[in-house]
């Protein structure tokens, strides 16, 4: 197997962040799920917008918040996703490229404008999405380049993909070139929602070798096998993939592979400002440690303390240097 050429190369919606501080009456006003992730079309995007107050903006997607962490850890790492040639598809691919992520994938010259997720955060810490797909849902496989995935240690795929039908065919298309060049594939199953609308598709994923390293929550795990269990769940995970990381929020996370269950304890935090992000940067960490070959525990820390920066302000960009505050800890960089 040829060295990589990235450490990770992560497939996902590209999508443009716009956070608020807001209340549960909002929420309320405007029929949302508190903590959950919608699909909402251009004219509900346009009417939450118009109620929103002054905004956080910023390139997104759940994957390209997890690119973004590696890089800032100082890892090798690419993103694909599609955006249109329009105003906000332009800062888009300004600010992942700014943020030292290889983004190479081609605008949409027409159809539906890039993607946004409008993210309504309340006093609790607690994120609720709202997400206007517009031009992530127009990733085809024609946008997979099969030299740069062969080229890249990791393909990491987010759950959310499964929703635009060509996404889906482009996400096949990826996992098998990397596995054809020795490579790895990992899954983040990014929602309980998403889980309950694709389980299935998920477990056949799994069991069938498509991907390597699934990362979920508690949350998405208690959904995936629709069990409050939390050992009868895990148990089930330990068969089904190679490796399974799921996150416990403050109880830190557990590390499952046929070999036996490794648990790590969260990072301590000063406060709770906003969970978006949270699950993307610890997986960041997490493949980080994998790349740099540092072991489970290690990898997990790594995990740990991505999410808890990104977890103390708004947004999921990292404010700090994860590499410097990786090195305060004495975690591997």
């Amino acid at each position: 197997m040829t060295s990589a050429k990235y450490d990770v190369l992560g497939i996902g919606n590209a999508i443009f962040d716009i956070l608020v501080q807001t209340d549960e009456g909002f929420l309320a006003a405007h029929g949302m799920t508190k903590g959950g992730m919608a699909l909402i079309d251009e004219a509900r995007a346009a009417s939450i917008y118009r109620d929103m107050g002054p905004a956080t903006e910023m390139s997104g997607g759940s994957a390209a918040n997890t690119i973004v962490g590696l890089a800032n850890l100082g890892a090798r790492a690419a993103y694909v996703g599609k955006v249109k040639d329009d105003q906000i598809g332009r800062l888009y691919t300004h600010d992942i490229r700014a943020a030292g992520v290889a983004f190479e994938t081609m605008p949409a010259a027409d159809g539906p404008a890039t993607g946004c997720s409008y993210i309504l955060v309340t006093p609790d810490g607690e994120r609720t999405m709202n997400t206007y797909l517009g031009a992530a849902q127009e990733l085809t496989p024609d946008d997979i380049d099969a030299a740069e995935i062969a080229a890249s240690g990791v393909i990491y795929l987010e759950g959310y993909l499964w929703d635009p039908k060509n996404a889906k065919e482009a996400f096949v298309k990826a996992s098998t070139i990397a596995h054809d060049a020795g490579r790895q594939v990992a899954l983040t199953l990014s929602d309980s929602f998403c889980v309950d609308r694709y389980r299935d598709e998920f477990l056949d994923l799994m069991r069938k070798g498509t991907v390597d390293l699934i990362f979920a929550n508690e949350a998405e795990l208690h959904s995936l096998y629709q069990t409050s269990d939390f050992d009868t769940a895990l148990t089930q995970l330990r068969s089904d993939t190679k490796l399974g990381i799921v996150t416990r929020s403050e109880k830190g996370c557990v590390v499952a592979s046929k070999d036996g269950v490794v648990a790590v304890p969260a990072f301590p935090i000063d406060r709770m400002v906003d969970t978006t992000g949270a699950g993307d940067l610890f997986a960041a960490g997490f493949l980080f440690g994998l790349a740099r070959n540092a072991g489970f525990e290690a990898a997990g820390r790594l995990g740990a303390l991505a999410a808890a920066e990104i977890i103390q302000h708004i947004g999921a960009r990292p404010q700090a240097s994860l590499r410097e505050l990786a090195q305060q800890n004495g975690l591997p960089v």
